[in-house]
């Protein structure tokens, strides 16, 4: 035989093994525990949010986690992901739509939130109800499960999602790689997903740039700040943080006057006291221009309507915020024009296509 032909099929038999390994053998994967290093922004850093020793982030970890986001087994006919209806590209929300559609079609009746500095709830929010828009679990693994098997999202058995990745030619290796052993378990999937998104933190906007000295604000920008930071300008800081406070959320439960009559009941349903009828988890003012259309709901499609919506259009209701009831009763904010036009530009300056870019 040719000398040169024999090397070939030595080296064809020898990469098709290498390839069959990679692919099937968890043996070709081994353990690893290197930590993902968070690079914390100025800012943030000061106070780390708390990260659980039982899942601690890990290279191996987050990456395993970021594939299960975009992995459409995870749904019941494998036709939808996390991401589905969290895009990447929108600061993981579902940009444009109100309610979003499960695998049958079905529609939900809350706005799918979007997903960025979400760990700091768990420093913040001390009431153990910090995750979904009422509250309902507690920390980001139980968050993590809880699309997976709504009969309305996902629509999954964690048991048949265990099963179809554990018959996936790599998902055994790569739990391996990140947990130690190539036994998949709904746990497992959880503390991935969970290690992704918490390293999921928006933190270069026009206003983070301003912060650190690396551009001026605008006149009109910086009008606007002064008005979301006073009790007698829009008021807003109550609820989504001083400005010494980089997540513009306090993380917390509040009734914001969407209506007289209230239908759904948020917190409460989970926390069965009247005092939390209406109360819905505090969004970051974050990511405004990528994340339409806006509130738990979802009804207003323009971050103009929710500026004029505060100004005079809040309801009240009887676990009303009182920030916002004393407003109610001297008929809304009452800001001019210009004054909406100032506190418009303040919160676009809030949006960090940093972000948006690292996620393509």
């Amino acid at each position: 035989m040719n000398k040169w032909l024999s090397i070939c099929i030595v080296s064809l038999t020898i990469y098709g093994c290498k390839k069959d390994i990679k692919i099937a053998d968890t043996d070709a994967y081994s353990y690893d525990p290197t930590p993902y290093v968070l690079n914390l922004p100025q800012g943030f850093g000061w106070k780390q949010f708390p990260i659980p020793a039982n899942n601690p982030l890990t290279i191996a970890g987050v990456e395993l986690g970021e594939k299960l986001f975009h992995e459409k087994l995870l749904s019941a006919n494998n036709t939808q992901s996390c991401a589905t209806c969290h895009n990447p590209e929108f600061a993981y929300s579902d940009f444009g739509n109100q309610f979003s559609k499960g695998i049958t079609g079905e529609v939900g009746n809350r706005n799918a939130p979007a997903l960025f500095n979400l760990p700091w709830a768990d420093l913040y929010n001390q009431t153990g109800h910090r995750y979904f828009w009422d509250g309902g679990k507690g920390d980001l693994e139980q968050q993590a499960i809880g699309p997976i098997i709504n009969p309305i999202e996902m629509a999954s058995d964690l048991k048949d999602v265990v099963r179809k990745l554990q018959a996936h030619s790599e998902y055994p290796g790569l739990f391996k790689r990140a947990f130690g052993s190539d036994s998949i378990t709904s746990s497992k999937i959880a503390m991935a997903l969970a290690q992704f998104e918490r390293t999921l933190i928006s933190s270069n906007s026009p206003f983070d740039k301003a912060e650190r000295r690396e551009r001026q604000r605008t006149q009109s920008e910086y009008r606007g700040m002064l008005l979301f930071n006073s009790e007698g300008g829009g008021d807003c800081f109550h609820c989504h943080g001083n400005l010494s406070s980089p997540y513009f959320t306090n993380f917390m439960f509040h009734n914001t006057g969407l209506d007289e009559s209230i239908k759904d009941s948020g917190l409460y349903r989970i926390t069965g006291n009247p005092a939390d009828i209406g109360k819905f988890k505090t969004p970051s003012l974050r990511n405004l221009v990528f994340t339409a259309p806006y509130m738990h709901d979802g009804r207003f499609k323009t971050i103009e309507e929710v500026i004029e919506f505060y100004n005079s259009g809040a309801k009240f209701s009887p676990t009303l915020d009182p920030n916002i009831s004393k407003h109610v009763a001297e008929g809304g904010l009452n800001l001019t024009t210009q004054e909406k036009e100032d506190l418009l530009n303040f919160l676009i300056s809030l949006s960090d296509s940093t972000f948006i870019k690292k996620q393509k």
